[in-house]
């Protein structure tokens, strides 16, 4: 089963592939998959505490800032993730997954812990409260591009859609730790220390899974696909191994499966724009299409969700939390619940179907709130019950844009969609912001809701057309990674890459 040279073409054959997708479920993906799926705990659990500390550092014994500069802490963040994103995809593609899973979680716990070390609202202190707040968003935007990707080329096919779909919806159980965490601090503890040590919930978390990450391989998959197959065998050794030490005596490997591969060179930004548009028009559609309609959705609902509260239904600041964690819980809920008909009624249906669903939703849920029929308690309901279907949807346009594309670009190209999807979801919170106003024209919302709703059922409407029937198939067999020469004893499908040496 080892990885062999061929010398009449200068390739690699291999069977790794095929000898990831063939392993039975075992404690190395539950550790795995636990150690990396973090990021996402981590990146709800930021949000949550900055939305939930946002008042505290207004008042003149914390910090004493202006709402103004308070909001821009989330902007900040925000365009951390999406700088982290794309530098941290591009060395994720060219350095390796591990490399960049330990990087970005270390960037991470930089910029977070030194958050709560700001002393006082100086100019000084405050370019300080953001270049921190930057860096943290750095390092998880950097986790979302290689980890996807990691988890993806590690994952046997037959699990990695409801896998992937429940590591995303994760996010939510860092929103309910984060909202846990800071309403206790900043009702138990002196305001000036519960806010600090809201921000450190995260890197404490995130020094734990350090040393959990510090124990798994790089991807055999990245590995042999960059020319080093002495590295790829021994990482897809040492998993089987894990395996087999488990008592699970692992199946035959199917020979058919096996690819040559001669590694490609660097591809930047520049170059994964002329894969995407040139080789997979379609799916960069798609891909850009999903991302948008969830992102656009979440950051306008999620970021004026207590101001909805607060404005048309006169629930105090003070109890928001508790509506915050039953939102967050029915977001949590979803991927667990459905993640797994991703893998069994398929991704085209599946996708269309969570996106149309909670679009037609949230349309009826719009004509309800004009009619005055809801109160702070249903609303929220509804809520719950639209983003069952529309928390696993988003989770799973996430899984979308790292399966179909080549296992050369992969990073960059999950790098390159949460880019653009953040650029346009930020436009949410502003949007509906103003439609909000001070609460005394609900048709304004009304007609926002019915935005959102159009948004989500586009969505849906084009991953019905476009969607990729990928369930339960190798990665290499939903796209041939561009170093690969010959699939089994066939030419491979499709016209050469130009980027193959």
């Amino acid at each position: 089963m080892a990885t062999t040279p061929d010398t009449a073409s200068s390739g690699i054959r291999t069977l790794i592939p095929a000898r990831i997708d063939r392993l039975p479920w075992s404690r190395f993906h539950t550790r795995m998959v636990v150690a990396l799926g973090v990021a996402w705990i981590l990146d709800g659990l930021e949000i949550t505490v900055a939305s939930a500390v946002a008042d505290t550092l207004t008042k003149p014994e914390t910090l004493g800032l202006s709402s103004t500069a308070v909001g821009l802490l989330a902007t900040v963040y925000l365009a951390g993730e999406v700088v982290g994103a794309l530098f941290f995809g591009n060395l994720s593609d060219r350095l390796g997954r591990r490399n960049l899973f330990m990087l970005t979680l270390a960037v991470y716990l930089v910029g977070s812990g030194l958050t709560a070390f700001t002393m006082g609202n100086g100019a000084g202190w405050v370019g300080f409260l953001y270049l921190t707040r930057f860096i943290a968003g750095m390092g998880i935007g950097g986790e979302y591009a290689a980890i996807n990707s990691a988890i993806d080329e590690l994952i046997p096919a037959r699990y990695r859609g409801r896998v992937d779909i429940a590591v995303n919806g994760t996010y939510w159980a860092g929103a309910v730790l984060g909202t846990l965490g800071t309403f206790i601090l900043l009702n138990n503890v002196d305001l000036s220390l519960g806010w600090r040590l809201g921000f450190l919930i995260g890197p404490v978390l995130g020094l734990v899974i350090l040393v959990v990450r510090r124990h798994l391989p790089e991807s055999p998959r990245w590995q042999i696909m960059h020319g080093r197959e002495r590295a790829a065998e021994e990482s897809i050794t040492e998993i089987e191994r894990e395996v087999e030490q488990a008592g699970v005596a692992l199946p035959p490997v199917d020979k058919s499966k096996a690819i040559e591969v001669r590694p490609a060179e660097q591809i930047g930004y520049a170059a994964l724009t002329r894969v995407l548009f040139r080789e997979y028009p379609s799916r960069a559609v798609l891909g850009a299409s999903l991302m948008i309609a969830q992102s656009f959705l979440y950051n306008a609902i999620f970021f004026t969700y207590t101001l909805v509260l607060g404005k048309f239904y006169g629930v105090p600041s003070g109890t928001t939390p508790i509506y915050l964690i039953a939102f967050a819980v029915g977001n949590l809920v979803g991927p667990f619940a459905i993640g797994h008909l991703f893998d069994t009624i398929g991704r085209r249906k599946m996708l269309a179907g969570t996106y149309i669903i909670s679009g037609v939703l949230l349309a009826v849920t719009a004509v309800l709130f004009y009619a005055g029929a809801l109160n702070a308690i249903t609303q929220t309901i509804a809520w719950c019950v639209i983003f069952f279907f529309a928390s696993a949807g988003a989770s799973a346009a996430y899984l979308t844009v790292s399966e179909i594309f080549p296992l050369e670009v992969r990073a960059k190209a999950i790098a390159v969609f949460f880019a653009i999807a953040q650029c346009f979801g930020a436009l949410g919170p502003v949007i509906y912001g103003a439609l909000i106003g001070t609460g005394d024209h609900p048709v304004r919302l009304f007609l926002g809701y019915l935005l959102g709703a159009a948004v989500m059922i586009a969505g849906g409407l084009v991953a019905r057309a476009l969607a990729v029937d990928a369930e339960q198939k190798s990665l290499e067999d939903i796209a041939l990674p561009l170093s690969a020469t010959r699939r089994g004893t066939t030419r491979a499908e499709g016209a050469a890459s130009p980027f193959s040496t």
